[in-house]
């Protein structure tokens, strides 16, 4: 059974899905949840900004919203009584895939938890992936979590449960738990 879950957060409605499903396999199993928001100065800065402002100014601001986003996160599961830790980080040279993998190493976590955009054909060859090469590179399991067409978001094409991407099941890095199975239960 896994024990320690890693979940990163960005804000986006994906990524606080993936902590809904962090929260319910936690409570489930007991394990404990690493919350992880990596900042990137240049989401946050024009690069026109004097040295001084940005290091008096612009960069506080944007790790403090970063620690205020993992410390909501944090109280919200801490409430429902799951074990929470807390992991912010600036991204450097690393990708931020290379970035999160690598965090699980440092963590010694057994799972990671992460929302994908699910973007589709030119948006997803212009805007690649974090998530899918989260899933490439991690050296433990990977649940994607995305919106299904009950939250609102694309549909899911068959349920999924995570494998090491090193198991080279597919072309996406998954194997098919048995939708047909799925389907039963609904009927």
């Amino acid at each position: 059974m896994y024990s320690r879950f890693l979940v990163p957060l960005d804000g986006s409605p994906t990524s606080f899905l993936a902590l809904d499903h962090a929260a319910e396999l936690a409570r489930l199993s007991g394990a404990t949840v690493i919350l992880l928001h990596i900042v990137e100065p240049t989401r946050h800065s024009t690069g026109f900004e004097r040295p001084e402002v940005y290091i008096k100014d612009v960069r506080p601001r944007f790790l403090k919203a970063g620690q205020t986003l993992l410390d909501e996160a944090a109280s919200r599961l801490r409430r429902e009584g799951i074990a929470t830790e807390t992991v912010l980080l600036e991204s450097g040279t690393e990708r931020v895939s290379e970035q999160i993998a690598h965090q699980t190493e440092i963590n010694d976590c057994d799972l990671v938890i992460l929302g994908t955009h699910g973007r589709r054909g030119m948006n997803r060859l212009l805007l690649g992936s974090d998530a899918e090469q989260v899933a490439r590179i991690a050296p433990v399991p990977v649940m994607l979590v995305r919106q299904s067409s009950r939250d609102g978001g694309p549909p899911s094409s068959a349920a999924r449960a995570p494998v090491k991407a090193s198991d080279n099941i597919g072309t996406s890095g998954w194997r098919s738990t048995g939708a047909s199975k799925a389907k039963k239960s609904h009927e």
